[in-house]
């Protein structure tokens, strides 16, 4: 049985680059480096970052992307502190919660985002998309 999720590793073209955006300006925690790669956190999260010389830019532009909470106090600052950096934007926010999605210095698709699962299901069950269902149904 599945307990959560363990890990998840971004391949990086540039470790120090990306080490100043997770640490300096997302501000986790730093855990550990080694000549290829860093460990990380947040609470609940351990994040690996991995040196990869065959890292590219995505190929195609879908939906797939990492969500970062942020609380709803702190959300305007962070935004503002992101935008400054002028990390780039790749979508407006359209659902519950405010959100703002931004790229990582490889491309990768991030987002922090106000509200959790709970405050997503409230708002759709006040708005459901097409052919929603909801479990348990008792």
């Amino acid at each position: 049985m599945l307990t959560g999720l363990n890990h998840l590793t971004l391949a990086v073209s540039d470790l120090p680059r990306s080490l100043a955006f997770y640490h300096a300006l997302l501000q986790l925690r730093l855990e550990a480096t080694w000549e290829a790669g860093a460990y990380l956190s947040l609470p609940g999260l351990w994040l690996c970052l991995s040196l990869d010389p065959q890292r590219q830019a995505p190929a195609a532009a879908d939906y797939t992307h990492y969500a970062f909470g942020v609380g709803a106090a702190d959300f305007p600052s962070l935004v503002q502190r992101l935008r400054e950096a002028r990390v780039q934007e790749w979508r407006d926010n359209r659902s519950e919660g405010e959100s703002f999605y931004f790229l990582d210095p490889d491309g990768h698709r991030l987002e922090v985002h106000v509200g959790d699962l709970v405050s997503r299901l409230r708002a759709c069950r006040e708005h459901p998309y097409a052919r929603m269902r909801f479990y348990p149904t008792d």
